[in-house]
C-alpha cells in the first residue's frame, strides 16, 4: 500500500502490487517525482500524475496527501448511494489542470489532486468575465466498457468559444487526452449502468492578473468531474412545466449569446428562480428584437414537433450550438424524420404537438407545458422518447454506434 512507502533515493521507482478500481487493474508506481497510474503488464503513458509532496484539503477535512487520497479511492471510502444520486457537486479525488502563457508556449499540466485554484484578485475572469466551459459526461456501458459521448465536438465548441472571448485555444487532441485522463482518474465515481453519469466539466479561464480591459497574460485549463443523475427533481423522463420569460432576454443579435461563455447563464437565475417560485421548472426565452422566436430555455435547447415535422431555432449568433442537440438532427434525420433548422414562432409553438428540451445534463426532456401571459398549452407525444431512447441507447452501447460517436476511455481490464 502507499501508506508503506518508504523514502526513495536518486529517483528510483518502487512497484507495488497489481490493485483493483471497479474491476480494472492498476500497477501502482511510485518516484520521488511523481505519482502514476499505469495499465497493469503494460508499458503505455500514465493516465494520472501529480506531485508528490503535494497537499489539499478536501470538504473541510484535515490535509490529505496524495497517497492518502488514492488509498481512500481503492479502500472504498467515498463509497456513494448511487440510488439516491441527484444533479449536484460530488468531489471526486482527481482533476486535470493546465496553464499557458498567453500567444506563447505550450499547455503543460496534468492530473492533480481536486482542490481549490490559487488566482490573483485581478485575474481576468474575476474582472471582465474571460472565461468559457463545457459539459460532457462519461458512461459505464453494456460491454463493460468506460465511454465519453463526442468529445471532439466539445473540443471544437470550446475552440469557437475561445476565439469569441480572445483566449488561447486548447487543441484538441489535448482536450481529448485530458478528458480521458481525468475520467480515467476518477474511474471508481462513475455511476453503474442506467444509475447516471459522470458529468465532466472543462473550464478554461482568463488566469492571468490584468488591471485595465484586456486578454489575460495567462490561461488556465481545468477539467473536473461528478457523479450526476437526472437534472431535474421529478426524474429524467417528468415532463417539465415553462413559462416564457415577458421582460428579460437571455442573447441578442451581435452578442456571444451562440458561446458557451461563462457570462450568459448567471444572468437567467432572477427570471428562472422567479418561475420556480410560481411552481414552473424553468423559462423560455424570445429573440431580443420581434419578441416573437422562441430560441432558447435557460440551459437547453428546443425542439418542437407538429404532424411529425421536427423544427429547432437555428444555432447562431444567440443560439447555443448544443452537442445533444446536433445529434437529435443527425439521429432523427437518419431515422427518417422530416427536421427543419429554423425560426420558430412562440405562436407555432403554443400550437405544436410535441414540445421537448436538449442538453448534456438535461439529455432529453419532454415539455408538458408552455405557459405565456396567463395562457397554457400542454403537450403529450413519443418522438422525444424515441429520441432519447436512441440517443442513450448508443451512449451505454445498447445499441451499435453507426455514427462514430463514443468514445472508449483507455483502461485495463
Amino acid at each position: 500500500m502507499l501508506s508503506q512507502i518508504q523514502a526513495c533515493n536518486n529517483g528510483a521507482a518502487l512497484s507495488f502490487p497489481v490493485r483493483r478500481i471497479r474491476n480494472t487493474e492498476y500497477t501502482t508506481v511510485v518516484s520521488c517525482a511523481k505519482l502514476s497510474f499505469k495499465k497493469a503488464n503494460s508499458t503505455g503513458s500514465c493516465v494520472a500524475f501529480f506531485n508528490r509532496s503535494r497537499r489539499i484539503n478536501q470538504a473541510g477535512k484535515k490535509n490529505t496527501t496524495v497517497s492518502e487520497v488514492y488509498n481512500s479511492v481503492l479502500e472504498g471510502e467515498h463509497e456513494l448511494d448511487w440510488d439516491k444520486l441527484g444533479f449536484g457537486l460530488t468531489e471526486t479525488p482527481f482533476m486535470f489542470v493546465a496553464k499557458k502563457p498567453r500567444e506563447s508556449g505550450e499547455w503543460t499540466g496534468g492530473v492533480v489532486p481536486f482542490g481549490n485554484l490559487s488566482l490573483s484578485p485581478s485575474a481576468a475572469i474575476l474582472n471582465y468575465g474571460q472565461g468559457v466551459f463545457e459539459g460532457m459526461k462519461a458512461y459505464h456501458t453494456a460491454k463493460e466498457r468506460v465511454v465519453v459521448f463526442r468529445p471532439d465536438q466539445n473540443a471544437e465548441r470550446m475552440q469557437i468559444g475561445a476565439r469569441r472571448m480572445c483566449m488561447d485555444q486548447v487543441p484538441a487532441d489535448f482536450f481529448k487526452q485530458a478528458i480521458l485522463d481525468t475520467v480515467a482518474a476518477n474511474i471508481k465515481y462513475i455511476p453503474p449502468m442506467e444509475k447516471g453519469a459522470l458529468y465532466i466539466r472543462p473550464l478554461l479561464i482568463g488566469s492571468g492578473a490584468i488591471l485595465g480591459l484586456g486578454p489575460a497574460p495567462e490561461y488556465t485549463f481545468v477539467v473536473y468531474v461528478s457523479p450526476v443523475a437526472s437534472y431535474f427533481k421529478g426524474g429524467q423522463l417528468s415532463p417539465i412545466d415553462l413559462l416564457v420569460s415577458e421582460s428579460f432576454h437571455r442573447a441578442a443579435p451581435g452578442g456571444a449569446g451562440g458561446t458557451k461563455c461563462v457570462g450568459n447563464y448567471a444572468q437567467v437565475l432572477v427570471t428562472q428562480l422567479e418561475a420556480k417560485k410560481q411552481g414552473f421548472s424553468d423559462v423560455v426565452y424570445l429573440d431580443a428584437k420581434e419578441d416573437k422566436y422562441i430560441e432558447e430555455v435557460s440551459s437547453c435547447n428546443m425542439f418542437v414537433v407538429k404532424d411529425n415535422v421536427i423544427r429547432t431555432p437555428p444555432a447562431g449568433e444567440t443560439i447555443l450550438s448544443g452537442i445533444t442537440r446536433r445529434s437529435v438532427i443527425e439521429l432523427a434525420r437518419h431515422k427518417g424524420y422530416e427536421v427543419r433548422e429554423e425560426r420558430v414562432t412562440l405562436e407555432d409553438a403554443m400550437k405544436a404537438d410535441e414540445v421537448f428540451c436538449t442538453g448534456t445534463a438535461v439529455v432529453i426532456v419532454p415539455v408538458g407545458s408552455i405557459t405565456y401571459k396567463g395562457q397554457t398549452t400542454k403537450y403529450e407525444g413519443h418522438i422525444g422518447q424515441d429520441m432519447y431512447d436512441s440517443i442513450t441507447n448508443i451512449q451505454y452501447e445498447r445499441a451499435e454506434d453507426e455514427f462514430g460517436w463514443v468514445v472508449e476511455v483507455p483502461i485495463a481490464h
